[in-house]
């Protein structure tokens, strides 16, 4: 799983009927522990979260359009 600043994380939730927590990628912290993630969620609040296998989708950060000028 390839992550960066920008890119939105999803995390399904591990029981029935709870919605999927989201959220924005703030930082990727790599250690020799494992990839960890500081995530400003959706309802606000900002944590590091170390993401277990099989939890977790990255969607990749939208691109942005440049400007272009007519010929």
């Amino acid at each position: 799983m390839s992550a960066k600043a920008g890119d939105r994380i999803v995390v399904d939730s591990q029981k029935v009927g709870q919605a999927a927590r989201e959220g924005e990628i703030l930082e990727v912290v790599a250690s020799s522990f494992g990839i960890r993630y500081e995530v400003r969620w959706s309802d606000g609040h900002t944590s590091t979260f170390s993401p277990s296998g099989g939890s977790v989708r990255i969607v990749g950060a939208p691109k942005r359009r440049t400007k272009t000028t007519p010929r």
